[in-house]
This record gives structure tokens, sequence and C-alpha cells, in this order.
């Protein structure tokens, strides 16, 4: 027989393995660091120059960042912040190098969500964030997934659940209560509207006290951060539960939406949420923050199975949200739209004939929502799972470029077209 105590026997032997997996993987620090850039790969795959172009414009502005020299001088090495300003510096056929960014807009965002675990959600997340912190964005990542693969993966491993998406979930319970109760107070109709009261267990944790940036935290890319998840945000579907039983006029489901609006707007250029495999309370929340959807699969039919009845169980979560804010006094939210709908297929094999073959499934049935350029499995992509990295991290010395660089052309043809997505889907938001 076996009980809780095993559960958590068993979870504590686990918990040093973790340890020692993050000691093989990142620094003897245990804290994940972010690599320098070569000079070849600054100017021909994140700059788009060409390398000879690149090393005369150095040799002929020497305020420029010149990069570490390596030991035999054959080879400069940049950091993301000397990257950054070489773009800001830099012009290329007269034209900045910067990449688009609406003027006076919000940051974008855009969830990356499925119901089937192993669809990729995780690794296109992070590899669109690291994708666009190359490309000279500043991004902001909320991992809503208690299996928390994208904080472990950012480098984040001990962190509370007060400062995860449940905690943003609780404290906007707090103070959407709290403008409830004002509202109720100060109503001139005569109508006694009624005093919503929440436990101490809910308002006697202090999280009313934090402020929106304490749940954001910095990673080893100095342009990337993240509001993290954890294992204890698990509970977060039975809590939410609760809470909405405590207030059932809480909208809890525009809670994140209302966190990242106290953000200044030019904070951020892109929020990428990753999803947990669900449609639940916090996935939800993602889905209704979002501008894009983004809906990874592999490319079998039981993905292509899953799929489906994720867009159709998600359609069924939004009509009764809309339902619930027509019935509740403070629901005065539109009804939830999206910018754009895409699928991205992942793990995609161009030499397999079932693969090609769901691909053209997927092309004939949701037409232009589909991705044109799947992310190919190769290996350099089953290494990067392996040590929790994405390939832009990874230094191509450790296998040949070639394989490095295949690997790096299928995320970087993704991401382009999910920059183009983005970019468009800015222009349609309101000023």
């Amino acid at each position: 027989m076996f009980t809780h105590t095993d559960l958590a026997r068993l979870q504590s032997q686990s918990l040093k393995m973790q340890g020692f997996i993050r000691q093989q993987t990142f620094s003897p620090e245990n804290e994940k660091s972010l690599r320098r850039f070569s000079s070849w790969e600054v100017a021909e795959l994140i700059l788009g120059l060409n390398p000879s172009t690149f090393r005369g414009r150095l040799a002929a502005d020497p305020s420029l960042p010149q990069g570490l020299v390596e030991e035999d001088g054959r080879q400069r090495w940049y950091s993301l912040e000397e990257i950054g300003e070489l773009r800001r510096r830099l012009r290329h056929k007269n034209k900045p190098m910067l990449p688009p960014r609406p003027a006076g807009k919000r940051a974008i965002r855009a969830a990356v969500a499925n119901f089937k675990g192993g669809a990729g959600k995780s690794t296109v997340a992070l590899h669109f964030a690291h994708a666009a912190a190359l490309d000279g964005y500043r991004v902001l990542c909320v991992d809503f997934d208690p299996q928390a693969t994208l904080s472990h993966s950012m480098g984040l491993s001990d962190v509370a659940e007060e400062y995860t998406v449940w905690g943003i979930m609780a404290r906007d319970l707090i103070r959407e209560t709290e403008r409830m109760n004002a509202a109720g107070r100060g109503a001139e109709s005569g109508a006694a509207l009624p005093e919503r009261k929440l436990p101490a267990s809910v308002t006697g944790m202090g999280l009313d006290d934090l402020r929106v940036t304490d749940f954001i935290k910095p990673t080893s890319w100095p342009t990337i951060d993240l509001v993290p998840s954890c294992a204890n945000a698990a509970f977060v579907e039975f809590a939410s539960a609760q809470y909405r039983h405590l207030n059932p006029e809480w909208s809890f489901f525009a809670a994140v939406d209302r966190y990242l609006d106290h953000l200044p707007d030019d904070a951020y250029d892109i929020i990428l949420f990753d999803c947990p495999p669900a449609i639940g309370y916090q996935s939800m929340n993602a889905v209704f923050a979002a501008d894009v959807l983004y809906i990874p699969s592999g490319p079998g039919y039981w993905e292509y199975d899953s799929t489906t009845s994720f867009i159709g169980q998600l359609a069924e979560a939004l009509e009764d949200l809309g339902r619930f804010r027509g019935a509740v006094p403070s629901g005065t939210e539109p009804e939830k739209h999206f910018s754009d709908i895409r699928f991205l297929l992942t793990r995609f094999e161009p030499n397999n004939d079932l693969h090609r073959a769901m691909q053209q499934a997927f092309h004939k049935v949701f037409g232009p929502h589909v991705a044109e350029h799947p992310i190919e499995m190769t290996r350099a992509v089953e290494q990067s799972g392996r040590f929790l990295s994405s390939v832009y991290e990874i230094d191509y010395r450790n296998m040949t470029r070639e394989t490095w660089r295949r690997a790096r052309a299928s995320f970087d043809r993704a991401y382009d077209e999910f920059r183009a997505t983005l970019v468009a889907a800015w222009d349609k938001l309101e000023d």
C-alpha cells in the first residue's frame, strides 16, 4: 500500500536528481548563463549582413562593440548586450536595424496552447522568445504550466507559488472584491448591494501588497523576463474554483489580462504565454489575455485528433465565458476575439510520408491558418531539449556546424513567420 508519504519520499529523491542535472547543465554556481555569439553568427544569422561587410564596419568605427577575441585571434565573440548596441548604431541600406514595432502601442501578446502534452508548446515558446531577443525585442514570458518546463529551461527552479500566475489571480481576486465592495457602498440606486467577504486565508497572504513587478523575474537573457511557474502552482485549479465560490461575480478569466494592463506600454515588445495541456483557469486566463493564438501540433493523426478536440472545447469555453460576462453586473468586457490564429506543425520529418500527408490534411482543413514552415525534428533539436536549452543557446562547436545550422534554420523560418503574424496583429491593436 502506498500513501502520500511514499509519493513525498519519491519526490524528495527526484529533487536531488534535479539538482545534479542542473549542476551538469548550468554553471558551477547552479545558475544558467548565456553564451557569447561568434562574429559570423552576429553578421550572417542575427544582423543579416555579409561577414566581410560586418568586419569592415567594425574596422571603420572602433567605437562599435568589438567583442572578445579568441586567443588565436581568429574569432570575435559578442554578448547579447553588445549585439543590441550594434543593432541600435548600425544601418543597412540606409535603414535602421531595429525590428518593427508600431509606435504608441502596448506589447503584443501570443499564447502557445494545445491539449496534448508533447506537442512542443514549451519548446516553441522557448525558441520564439530567444529568437525574438536576438531579433532585438524585449520579451516577457508567462509560464502558466505547473510542469514549469519553460521556467526550468530559463534557469528558474526555486520559485514560491505566490509569485506565479496563481499569485496574480489571488491578488486580482482581493483587489476586484475590494473594488466591488466600494462600488456597492457608493451606489446611488438605493439598492443595497451585497458585501463580498474573503477569508483571512486569502487576504492574509500579503498578496495585495505585491507590486506588478514583484511577479517578474530576470533570466540569463538580459532582454527576457519571466513570470515563472512551479509544481506547487498545480493547485491553482482547485483554489480558483474556491475563489469563484467566494465571489461569484469575480471575472477570474480576466485576472492576468488586468495584471498585464498595468505594465507600461513600452516595458516589453512581445509577451509570450506557455499554457498547460488542459483547458482550465490558468489556460483560460492566457487565452483571454492573448491577441494571437498559436497552436503547436505534432504531425500524427492522434495529434491532429487532439488539436481538433482542443479548438472545439476552447470554443465552448469561450462561449461559456461570454454568458458569464453577461450574467454579472461587472461583466462589461467585450466578447473575446483574436487578431490571428495559427497552427504550427512540430517534430516534422520532411521525408516521412505520414507527416507530409498530415501536413496536407492540416492545410486542407485549416487553410491559411496553418504556418507554412513547420519545425523539423533534427538531432540538434533533440539535444537542446535534453539540456534544457534552445538551439540558439547551444554552442555550434558542440556538434557539426551543418547539424546545428539546419536546426536553427528551421526555427528561424518558423520565427520569421511568427514575427510577421505578430506585426500584422500589432497594427490592429487600439492605441
